[in-house]
């Protein structure tokens, strides 16, 4: 929603407002899937354990040749571009389909954390799951009890 300031005071424009609650899901007013250009981006759930961090991508209807996974410094990419094309042609048509899908996501991985080498994607079910391991100094180790001397 664009808010803008007259006389002092704050008022939404009017088309913005009903942008805003137009482009939103009926009962989900915090879902934020979508683009600065209306085009939906799959969610992302982010886990850290002692050992890794572990990221799922909701993606169903892909394969897994269509993912595009990169790691440039700390910067993890995920990118998919998936296109398809359908051609009938009849005694007295032609029709022709197609459609273009695509997203990329970015994520900055903590410095000095991450062992690079090890990192492991996979996909099944809709669901890419990429699995970044950490280096050992990186892990937290258990507590120790300290002797006084």
């Amino acid at each position: 929603m664009s808010i803008i300031k007259r006389n002092g005071s704050q008022y939404p424009t009017f088309p913005a407002l009903f942008d805003d609650l137009f482009s939103r899901e009926l009962f989900n007013w915090g879902n934020n899937n979508f683009s600065s250009t209306s085009t939906t981006v799959p969610s992302v759930n982010i886990k850290e354990t002692p050992e890794n961090y572990e990221v799922e991508v909701a993606a169903p209807g892909m394969e897994k040749q269509d993912f595009n996974i990169q790691l440039d410094n700390n910067l993890l990419t995920i990118a998919s571009v998936k296109t398809q094309q359908q051609e009938k042609n009849e005694e007295n048509y032609t029709r022709k389909e197609f459609s273009y899908q695509s997203f990329q996501r970015s994520f900055e991985l903590p410095k000095n954390v991450v062992d690079e080498d090890k990192i492991n994607a996979r996909y099944e079910n809709g669901l890419l799951r990429l699995t970044i391991p950490k280096r050992e100094e990186a892990k937290q180790k258990a507590p120790r009890m300290i002797e006084i001397a």
